[in-house]
């Protein structure tokens, strides 16, 4: 037999959470072929010896609706080895989209994912009004790895309602306008329906996003059209109340959850997050993922594998950009910033700001109030990090004055890391390790300045499983490969076995894990992105091709639009 690929003498760990062996991979017309010792040789061969072999990386939480426009290759995603991303969560899409109103579409995603309406102006060609007609357009981009996507909230309420989408509630015209675009959407291959509930999600203009002016009736309504079709899945940024002391609040929005899961059918997923400093309320989310199932209904969470963290640098966001004395020095070059913080009198006037400012509250990723004995000095990119009252305390200085020395002493290069939100890394795994959760929650393509969460794959694999040994490899492989394929339904990826697609991470796992990130202005227009690369991954294979050679494009677009299952039938 003819192989197209043979990755040879490797340590295969196969994704299903079974003990590791060593075989050689055989691969033709971009389907696995042969596992086994194979004496044929590939037309194109990998030395895999001392490495290992696992299917490709899922990531079932990003924003790459707008990237793939302008970014075949899928950076950041694909240098950690992730070979098929979901799309379109938390209800922001850009499509369905009138022609004339494709503003609307851009100010729900532009404050709310920071997303540059910029990048989106220079790098979209426009070619689509409905879903449907989107998702041809991404049938026919060049691509690197493989996308799916669903159909957003706040896009189908632009659709229908146009400029009423941001301050009113849907008519019964309205809501069958909806219901018949995302019939439409389902059968076409989206993946499902997406909304956001969260205050967290905001306009640049300080509104609600579309997704936030609907009733539960409507969200009902929609969801139980993927119900009625028997295809679908529904994902949800949730309401406030999910986080609500009030425990009367908590357990009524559980309760309309779970009812919602069972009564249609639908598959439901969220994040499942702690608070910063870790309580135990996620247990509440943990049981009801569980309660769900025993109902008849079912609901699985996305975990990150970290602290949610804002990264704060000058050169991108820092916390003091609120503050009306910092504001005018924010908008200086960085010479101009470097210059004025070694004077004397200029430093007094700002710290004194930082110390006695009014600061506003952030929404999404965007940086808050600094709270010193939380934001973390970043000098290495796994834990465990100082923070900066520790450095200050160490240096004798104020907390402010010390993130001005670290970032002038640098050269502006010193990253700084402020959670929001899982504190306590003991949390972070206990929710990484329930049997419904999956390691995901990347938001790869949006929040391009404020986080940098497409490093998650590499994270578990370099920090919980080597350093932490909190997974073995099998499991921690299992997790952000075949786990993902099932909760999305990607039958033929997550796993090696003959006949499956050829979608292949070769990594070796005593180097494997992330590199520093760093600030590039690669989008189009020129707008800043936080970057991130990997270490200790030698080959990303998609649908058979070898896409990356040690982190090196090596020319190919393999990739492929991921279709939902109505569009097969």
């Amino acid at each position: 037999m003819r192989y197209d690929l043979v990755v040879r003498d490797g340590v295969v760990v196969d994704g299903s959470g079974g003990a590791r062996y060593r075989a050689d991979v055989g691969v033709t017309h971009g389907r696995i072929s042969r596992i086994g010792r194979i004496k044929e040789r590939g037309h194109r061969e990998i030395d895999a010896e001392g490495l290992v072999v696992s299917p490709g990386f899922i990531d079932g939480h990003t924003h790459m609706d707008a990237q793939i426009a302008w970014d075949p290759l899928g950076t950041c995603s694909c240098w950690h080895g992730v070979t098929s991303v979901v799309m379109g969560n938390c209800g922001f899409t850009l499509a369905p989209a009138r022609s004339d109103q494709r503003h609307l579409v851009v100010r729900n995603l532009e404050r709310a994912e920071d997303i540059s309406a910029e990048a989106m102006a220079k790098g979209i060609d426009w070619t689509w009004e409905t879903y449907p007609e989107y998702l041809d357009t991404l049938e026919r981009l060049p691509k690197g790895i493989n996308y799916a996507g669903y159909v957003g909230h706040s896009a189908l309420r632009t659709w229908a309602m146009g400029e009423r989408a941001f301050e009113e509630e849907a008519s019964p015209d309205d809501l069958a306008v909806m219901a018949r675009e995302l019939r439409d959407s389902l059968r076409a291959g989206a993946m499902g329906f997406t909304t956001s509930r969260t205050f967290n999600h905001q306009t640049s203009d300080d509104r609600p996003v579309a997704s936030r002016l609907a009733n539960w009736g409507e969200v009902v309504a929609l969801v139980g059209v993927m119900g009625d079709l028997g295809a679908g899945i529904f994902e949800l940024a949730n309401e406030d109340a999910a986080r609500s002391t009030d425990e009367s609040k908590r357990d009524e929005y559980y309760g309309r959850l779970m009812d919602l899961a069972v009564k249609t059918g639908v598959p439901m997923t969220f994040g499942v997050n702690s608070k910063r400093e870790g309580q135990g309320e996620h247990r509440k989310v943990l049981d009801l993922l569980d309660r769900t199932a025993a109902n008849g209904g079912r609901m699985f969470g996305q975990a990150h594998a970290r602290e949610f963290n804002v990264v704060l640098s000058f050169k991108t966001q820092i916390p003091f950009d609120a503050l009306p004395e910092w504001k005018e020095l924010r908008s200086w070059s960085l010479d101009e910033q470097k210059r004025a913080l070694g004077d004397p009198s200029m430093r007094e006037k700002l710290l004194r700001a930082a110390r006695d400012g009014d600061w506003p509250t952030g929404v999404g990723a965007e940086a808050r109030k600094p709270e010193y004995d939380w934001i973390r000095v970043m000098d290495g990119p796994t834990p465990p990090y100082r923070t900066v009252a520790e450095v200050a305390a160490e240096r004798g200085v104020d907390p402010a004055e010390c993130m001005i020395d670290l970032a002038l002493e640098s050269d502006f290069e010193q990253f700084f890391l402020q959670p929001i939100l899982n504190g306590n890394l003991d949390v972070v795994l206990e929710i990484m390790r329930h049997p419904r959760c999956i390691p995901t929650f990347s938001d790869s393509g949006a929040h391009v300045s404020q986080l940098m969460d497409s490093s998650i794959p590499t994270h578990l694999l370099g920090y919980w499983a080597r350093e932490r040994e909190a997974f073995t490899l099998e499991q921690a492989v299992n997790k952000i490969t075949l786990a993902p394929a099932v909760a999305w339904g990607f039958h033929d990826r997550g796993l090696l076995r003959e006949g499956l697609a050829a979608d292949l991470c070769v990594f070796d796992p005593e180097e494997i894990g992330p590199d520093m990130p760093y600030v590039a202005h690669d989008l189009p227009g020129g707008s800043v992105r936080l970057v991130q690369k990997s270490r200790g991954i030698a080959a990303t294979v998609v649908n058979g091709e070898v896409l990356l050679e040690d982190g090196n494009h090596t020319g190919a677009n393999p990739g492929q639009l991921l279709r939902g299952p109505l569009a097969h039938r």
